[in-house]
């Protein structure tokens, strides 16, 4: 289980996840990368790419 850092709210990654993999606060709707320390888990914020339209 792990801390949003936006709303404190409490994150529990489902029991398959992978490192890299995106999880969102049910409480606040933000979105955090899984990061991999050891055997626990800790959040970075998600890269939102935007679309390209070749412009």
């Amino acid at each position: 289980m792990v801390k949003c850092p936006e709303c404190d709210a409490e994150i529990k990654p489902p029991s398959d996840s992978i490192e890299g993999e995106i999880v969102t606060c049910q409480d606040c709707g933000a979105s955090y990368e899984l990061v991999k320390e050891g055997k626990e888990y800790s959040l970075r914020p998600a890269q939102t790419v935007g679309e390209d339209w070749g412009q």
